[in-house]
């Protein structure tokens, strides 16, 4: 059974030919003649989630996983405008999501006519490409064109595009067959490395004492990674890798804040790169942001295969191509140095490593020791997603095991959609999936668990601490008498949530009782868990603080 619409038909066909091959739905009318359409396809697999913006971030879950474009599917009206969030973070991120939005015909918006908006281009400043599609045959050659071309440009540059389909009514008649369509392959220019002057670059790092790669958010690779022990194992070069970089060294810096948050100026001067190379996505950590801004080196070069990205204000060198690509070529004209660089800022982060392992001897129970709790306790091979907020800034301050790869909502540090985005993950990746979050990212997308395609091995860890902790961290709230609006105190717990939505639950107060939860917690069970933790508001961020004392 497919839709009679032909221009339902059409949409369908280009999703099956250009291999988009699951749909996440939202229950609506008007997007009726899709709905009907995918959910019958043999080769398209279909989801259904009510929330749209829940929806949209499961498949940008899914596509974070798979690297393959994944559509979502809503009615007209503001259901559309659910996704902008998530839309937003696959811009940011480089992640394939293809938008797909029923609408009503032109001569029926902005005349009073119900679940009606203006959608076409709505998303203009965060979209890739926008097809506006027009119901009438004689308009097929064009939408066959502009729908061609909108899953081309998604797939070739990783990102989201929009494809907003009008149907006047009837909405739900029916055929037995779909028709053929062909869609036009459009050349998407591919990027080579003949406009990379590599002898040029080489010289200037050949006579260089001082170089620094910095790496943010970064998909596992493990050719990219066998290419970093080339300059691992150079004397003159300092790696400094986020959390999110999925790129593990003896040699590197893992932990950057640790490092460098109680440097002096002369410390930052010594450790002032004279070239930096970045590459990958967002960065978390703002003291190596506020560092290379104000210690700025004299060459920045920023390898990206789509947009440079000049985090430091100071970029001379935009690397047009794919890290592993610059870097394998690169390789074979440079040479080792004989420099202090390395070693020096090593010996520093060894000590600063020994004292972490002192400080957590005698910590007190707070957010920061439950950190240590949760990480040595989480089975190997296991997918990390992590929220945003306070709870990705406590996982930089730790050395995430190899077998480990991580993932954090980076693209626009939003805490909206976490949830959503680590079940699409699970649902995706065959490895267990653990999602560390905190109490006001999970309860505000709570919705999340309103999706019956979480899977049994998926785990939530809630570090509950009453509020929003970021903002005692950070300097400035508790300087205003506003502060209860930017912490937003509550006293909510996960308890009845978990009951409502089929997960297992368990809680804990203490380090004993912590202990006690995460003991069976990762055993493969019929359901899926939450272990909710709950910490002292008032002690954490002095612990925090005290830490980053200690250490100096």
């Amino acid at each position: 059974m497919f839709p009679k619409k032909e221009l339902a038909q059409l949409v369908i066909s280009a999703c099956q030919q250009f291999n988009v091959g699951t749909v996440v739905i939202s229950p609506g009318s008007r997007n009726a003649p899709l709905t009907v359409g995918f959910s019958n396809h043999p080769e398209i697999k279909t989801l259904s989630v009510v929330d749209e913006r829940c929806a949209a971030f499961f498949a940008l879950g899914i596509a974070q996983q798979t690297r393959k474009p994944v559509a979502v599917l809503c009615t007209s009206g503001s259901a559309l405008l659910n996704y902008y969030p998530a839309i937003a973070e696959a811009f940011y991120s480089n992640i394939p999501l293809v938008v797909i939005s029923a609408d009503r015909p032109k001569h029926l918006i902005d005349i009073g006519d119900g679940q009606t908006i203006r959608q076409e281009n709505v998303f203009a400043n965060h979209i890739l490409f926008s097809a506006n599609l027009i119901e009438n045959p004689k308009f097929k050659a064009r939408n066959a064109q502009l729908i061609g071309e909108a899953l081309q440009i998604s797939i070739s540059q990783q990102g989201p595009v929009h494809v907003n389909v009008p149907f006047d009514e009837p909405l739900y008649e029916t055929v037995e067959k779909m028709e053929e369509f062909h869609f036009p392959h459009i050349s998407m220019s591919s990027l080579d490395n003949s406009h990379i002057n590599y002898e040029e670059l080489a010289g200037i790092w050949n006579t260089s004492d001082k170089k620094m790669i910095l790496v943010g958010v970064n998909y596992p690779n493990e050719d990219l990674h066998k290419l970093m022990d080339l300059y691992a194992e150079d004397d003159s070069v300092l790696i400094l890798t986020e959390t999110t970089s999925n790129l593990h060294h003896k040699k590197a810096i893992d932990s950057i804040d640790q490092l460098i948050f109680s440097l002096e100026d002369a410390e930052f001067k010594e450790l002032q790169p004279d070239i930096l190379i970045t590459f990958g996505g967002m960065i978390v950590s703002k003291r190596i942001k506020r560092f290379l801004r104000d210690y700025a080196p004299k060459h920045h070069w920023n390898i990206d295969e789509r947009k440079a990205t000049n985090t430091f204000f100071c970029l001379s060198e935009f690397i047009q191509t794919k890290p592993v690509d610059f870097f394998s070529h690169f390789n074979t004209f440079i040479t080792p140095s004989k420099s202090n660089y390395q070693p020096k800022w090593l010996a520093i982060r060894d000590e600063r490593r020994k004292k972490h392992a002192s400080y957590f001897e005698n910590i007190k129970y707070s957010d920061f020791s439950v950190f240590e709790q949760i990480l040595e306790s989480i089975p190997n091979n296991s997918q990390l997603q992590i929220s945003n907020s306070s709870i990705i800034r406590y996982a930089q301050l730790f050395t995430i095991k190899d077998s480990f790869t991580v993932f954090c909502n980076r693209g626009t540090s939003g805490i909206d959609g976490s949830t959503s985005t680590a079940i699409g993950a699970a649902f995706a990746n065959k490895n267990p999936t653990v999602f560390i979050t905190g109490d006001l990212s999970f309860f505000y997308d709570s919705n999340a668990l309103w999706n019956n395609n979480i899977s049994k091995n998926f785990r939530i860890i809630l570090i509950n601490n009453s509020g929003g902790g970021i903002f005692k961290i950070i300097p400035g709230p508790r300087s205003t008498n506003a502060h209860q609006y930017f912490e937003t105190p509550h006293n909510l717990t996960a308890e009845h949530l978990a009951k409502m939505y089929n997960f297992e639950y368990v809680k804990a107060h203490s380090k004993e009782s912590v202990e006690k939860g995460l003991q069976g917690f990762f055993v493969t069970s019929e359901k899926p868990k939450i272990l909710e933790i709950f910490t002292p508001s008032e002690e954490n961020d002095l612990i925090l603080k005290e830490y980053f004392k200690y250490i100096k």
